[in-house]
């Protein structure tokens, strides 16, 4: 038990407290870039497969950037409205149904409003619902959440 006490962060000294925040930060910067770099490489691949045009690596960089901070704030939203709107839903289907529909638009949104303000890159309107759409088949596939 005493050995315990004596491995606390507290009564470590400076220097190994700055290295445990460090590494601690780092951990956190590395972990965020996987999931940039996820999103980044995503997208450049559906955008060469949809044949969007893109003026340069930077304008995709702040596109994809763009897309995943406003993406968080809205899936709050989103997320808060999917479970309002499905408290007394009986069905799997037509839970599985309103959560398509809710996070179909939220997608779009996000896509709609990070396209018009990034004057690189150019989506139709088709494009971008095909976009919104596949991502929404996504999260639902890959969604470990089993309300």
């Amino acid at each position: 038990m005493s050995e315990n006490k004596s491995n606390s962060f507290r009564d470590r000294n400076t220097k190994e407290k700055m290295a445990t925040v460090v590494s601690i930060a780092l951990l956190i910067v590395l972990v965020a870039s996987f999931v940039l770099g996820l999103y980044f490489f995503g997208l450049a691949g559906i955008f060469r497969l949809l044949g969007v045009q893109y003026n340069s690596i930077w304008s995709l960089v702040l596109f994809v950037v763009s897309y995943f901070i406003l993406g968080i704030s809205v899936e709050l939203f989103s997320k808060a409205i999917f479970k309002l709107s499905v408290q007394n839903v009986n069905g799997r289907l037509n839970v599985i149904s309103i959560r398509f529909i809710v996070e179909a638009l939220s997608n779009w949104l996000v896509l709609f409003v990070v396209d018009e303000f990034i004057k690189g890159i150019t989506l139709s309107i088709k494009t971008e619902i095909v976009i919104a759409l596949l991502f929404v088949v996504l999260e639902i596939v890959f969604d470990d959440d089993k309300d």
